[in-house]
């Protein structure tokens, strides 16, 4: 208990005080956000605020987990480094993405395809590792097996383990992404989440099966140092959700979001409670479950039966005399066209009114 409390004190001093130093480094170079011309024109505000934030809260959690086995003078173990290793690669594409946007100075960072292929291969390799790395129990940091709340009788094999793995961490990483919209949303969302990990690693560590012989013991790898590591990333995140709330002194960008949803998706596999991710990370399924579905709507529909029902409405309203007959569907750029010719037919006729109006005063 001793070693989880040093590496959440000590990652969050690291990211409280570290931030400050981040966003006057970030601000004098002029790497600020880039927004969409074509986004929510409340976001426009937000543009030029320091991002690539998530580097501090990385290297926090790094700082407090190493701080802690230091102090304790207890070793590392392959379980947590295996997550690590994860999150600094997967916070790399991420600072890619993020420093190419910086430096055109627009909205277009490295290709969706290529941020997608690194993640998959990241998290491929991830998944083969952490099938390797036997302790003396033949434990390996993750298993074969499906895993609920805790490891079930279905077994897996190694090439499914591999591909559940790869999309665990793509979705974990793609849904904080989405979920980092509103100052402050991914970075509190994550610590809770975090924090159950911490209850979750302690817990196993209590009832695994080399303490005890219950049938619901638990057989885990390295669940205690696995809590540490993640009180290191409650303390790293909490810190910098000091400057990352509303209004937001820095974003964490595609570094932070990348890395914090390899670090929820390792936590959750070495743990070896996969599909209780999908309860205690409840904000980002909701968030991407959304997204997918308007994006599926909009493609389905063209993006043409709001706009369309929109501009009908406003041609409906404009012209009174098509009231008692329905007017035929027009196109969303016909529909326009439509309503400017008939705007312009009004400010003729209104011109004309004026005119005569004059003609008749005058004489």
């Amino acid at each position: 208990m001793r070693q989880i409390l040093i590496a959440g004190a000590f990652a969050l001093m690291f990211s409280l005080f570290g931030t400050r130093v981040l966003i006057r480094a970030l601000a004098r170079k002029g790497y600020g956000q880039i927004i969409r011309d074509d986004g929510p024109s409340s976001h426009h505000i937000k543009h030029g605020t320091p991002t690539m934030g998530g580097i501090i809260f990385i290297f926090a959690a790094i700082f407090g987990y190493l701080a802690a086995h230091l102090l304790t003078g207890n070793a590392v173990t392959v379980s947590a480094l295996l997550v690590l290793g994860l999150v600094v690669a997967l916070g790399a594409i991420g600072f890619l993405d993020d420093w190419l946007k910086v430096s055109r100075q627009n909205s277009r960072g490295l290709p969706g395809r290529y941020k997608l292929l690194g993640q998959a291969t990241l998290a491929g390799a991830f998944g083969y590792l952490g099938l390797q790395f036997a302790d003396k129990n033949s434990l390996t940091p993750i298993s074969e097996y499906l895993s609920g709340v805790r490891e079930t009788t279905i077994y897996l094999g190694p090439a499914l383990v591999i591909i559940f793995i790869i999309v665990m961490v793509m979705s974990a990483s793609n849904g904080v992404n989405l979920t980092d919209g509103l100052d402050g949303l991914a970075t509190g969302a994550s610590i809770m989440t975090f924090l159950a990990f911490v209850l979750i690693g302690v817990w196993e560590f209590g009832q695994r099966c080399g303490l005890t012989a219950e049938a619901g013991c638990y057989a885990v790898r390295d669940p205690l140092d696995l809590a540490v590591l993640a009180a290191a990333f409650a303390g790293g995140c909490t810190g910098f959700l000091w400057w990352n709330t509303a209004p937001a002194k820095i974003f964490m960008g595609d570094t932070g979001s990348l890395a914090l949803g390899g670090a929820i998706a390792g936590l959750a596999a070495t743990l070896r409670v996969e599909l209780l991710l999908i309860p205690l990370g409840g904000l980002f399924v909701i968030i991407t479950m959304s997204v997918l579905i308007q994006t599926g709507y909009f493609k389905i529909s063209g993006g043409k039966r709001r706009a369309a029902g929109r501009c009908g409405a406003a041609l409906d309203e404009a012209d009174e005399s098509v009231r008692p007959r329905k007017r035929p569907s027009l196109s969303p750029p016909d529909c326009r066209r439509q309503l400017f010719l008939m705007s312009l037919r009004k400010y003729e006729q209104r011109e004309s009114y004026l005119n005569r109006w004059r003609n008749t005063t005058s004489g």
